[in-house]
C-alpha cells in the first residue's frame, strides 16, 4: 500500500524558513528600538518650547483680557437699561392710574366719555390712531394718552435692547472660558516641561531669568533719554514703582499684573484712562514707528498681532510685565519684535 505521509522538507527548504524568520526577527527588534522613547529634550530645547508656550499663553491671555471687559462693559450696560425699564415702568403705571382716576371722576358724575371707556378696557394705540376717537377726548387726555404709548414704545425697545446683550452677555462668557482653559492649558504644558528638568538644569535657567530681569533696586540710566509728558512720566513712575512684582494672567494691580494690566494701571494711576488689553492699547494715541523718537513712557507695541505691550524706559530698554514665571522688569526694546510706539 502507498504511504500517505508527506514528503520531508528538503535542506535548502529548511534554510530559506530560518533565514526568513531571521530577517523577520531583525526587522522586529529594528521597530521595537525605533518605537522606544526619544531622548529627552536637551535644557535649551526645552526653554524654546517653553518660551513659545508662554507666547501662546500671553496671545490667548491678551483675548481673554478682551473678552472680560467686554462681559463687565455689557452688564454695566444690562443693569442701566434694566434700571430705566423699571423707571419707566413706574412711570407707565403713573400715567395709567391718573387717566383712570380722571375716568373714575368722570364716572361717580355721570360725564365718563364713551371713548375713554372704550380706551379703558382696550389698547390705546388703536383708538388713538382714529381721528372720530380722538376727536370726542379732551385736550388732556389725548396727551395723557399720547405720553402712554410713547412710554409703553420706549419701555418695547429697551427691554429688547435688554435681550440682545444678555444673549451677547452669555457668548462672551462662553468665549471666556474658553480663553481661560487655553491660558490654562498653555502654562501647564509649559510647567510640565520645566518639570521634566533636572534640579540643575532648572537652576541655570533661574539664574538666567533673575540675570534678565535685574534687582527690583535696579535702574536704567535715563539719562540723556527723552521724558514724555507730564502724565507719560507719572504712568512711567507709578510702573516704575512695580519692579518685581510677579506677572499674573488677567491681573492688573496693585500687587501683580500682566502686560496690559500693568500699562493701564500705571496711566490710571496718572489720572488717565486707556483700554485694557494691548491691541486697544494700540490705538489709543499717536503711533511713532521709529525708535528713535520714542519719549519715556511711551507705550510699545511688540508682535505682528500687537499681543504685548510696555513702557518705554529710555535708552533702548522697555519696562514692562514679560509672561508668566517673570516679574515686571527692564528689558532691551530688541528682545521682541518691536512694532511701533504710542504717545498717550
Amino acid at each position: 500500500m502507498a504511504s500517505h505521509r508527506r514528503p520531508k522538507q528538503t535542506s535548502r527548504a529548511r534554510v530559506t524558513v530560518l533565514t526568513t524568520a531571521a530577517a523577520a526577527a531583525v526587522v522586529l527588534s529594528s521597530q521595537a528600538a525605533n518605537a522606544a522613547p526619544s531622548e529627552k529634550p536637551s535644557k535649551d530645547e526645552v526653554k524654546t518650547k517653553v518660551d513659545k508656550l508662554y507666547e501662546e499663553a500671553e496671545q490667548a491671555t491678551e483675548k481673554y483680557n478682551g473678552a472680560k471687559e467686554k462681559q463687565e462693559k455689557l452688564q454695566k450696560e444690562i443693569s442701566t437699561i434694566q434700571d430705566n425699564v423699571a423707571r419707566g415702568q413706574e412711570e407707565l403705571n403713573e400715567l395709567r392710574d391718573s387717566i383712570g382716576m380722571a375716568a373714575a371722576a368722570q364716572y361717580r358724575t355721570g360725564s365718563i366719555d364713551s371713548s375713554l371707556q372704550l380706551f379703558l378696557s382696550s389698547d390705546p394705540d388703536d383708538y388713538l390712531d382714529k381721528a372720530s376717537t380722538a376727536d370726542q377726548l379732551s385736550a388732556q387726555q389725548v396727551e395723557a394718552l399720547k405720553k402712554i404709548q410713547e412710554k409703553q414704545r420706549e419701555l418695547a425697545q429697551e427691554r429688547s435692547e435688554a435681550s440682545g446683550k444678555l444673549t451677547d452677555l452669555a457668548s462672551t462668557r462662553t468665549e471666556l472660558g474658553k480663553k481661560k482653559k487655553e491660558v490654562q492649558g498653555k502654562l501647564a504644558e509649559a510647567q510640565k516641561l520645566l518639570n521634566s528638568l533636572t534640579a540643575a538644569e532648572k537652576a541655570q535657567l533661574a539664574a538666567a531669568d533673575a540675570r534678565a530681569s535685574r534687582s527690583s533696586t535696579a535702574r536704567v540710566d535715563l539719562s540723556g533719554a527723552t521724558a514724555g509728558s507730564s502724565r507719560a512720566m507719572a504712568a512711567f513712575q507709578a510702573a516704575q514703582s512695580k519692579i518685581g512684582s510677579p506677572y499674573v494672567y488677567g491681573a492688573t494691580g496693585p500687587s501683580s499684573f500682566d502686560c496690559s494690566g500693568l500699562t493701564s494701571w500705571a496711566y490710571a494711576q496718572a489720572g488717565v484712562g486707556i483700554p485694557r488689553t494691548s491691541q486697544a492699547q494700540a490705538n489709543a494715541g499717536t503711533r511713532i514707528y521709529s525708535q528713535s523718537d520714542l519719549q519715556v513712557g511711551d507705550l510699545v507695541i511688540f508682535y505682528g498681532d500687537m499681543h504685548h505691550v510696555g513702557f518705554y524706559a529710555g535708552n533702548g530698554q522697555v519696562l514692562h510685565a514679560p509672561r508668566t514665571g517673570t516679574v515686571v522688569r527692564y528689558e532691551s526694546i530688541n528682545n521682541m519684535p518691536f512694532q511701533f510706539g504710542v504717545r498717550i
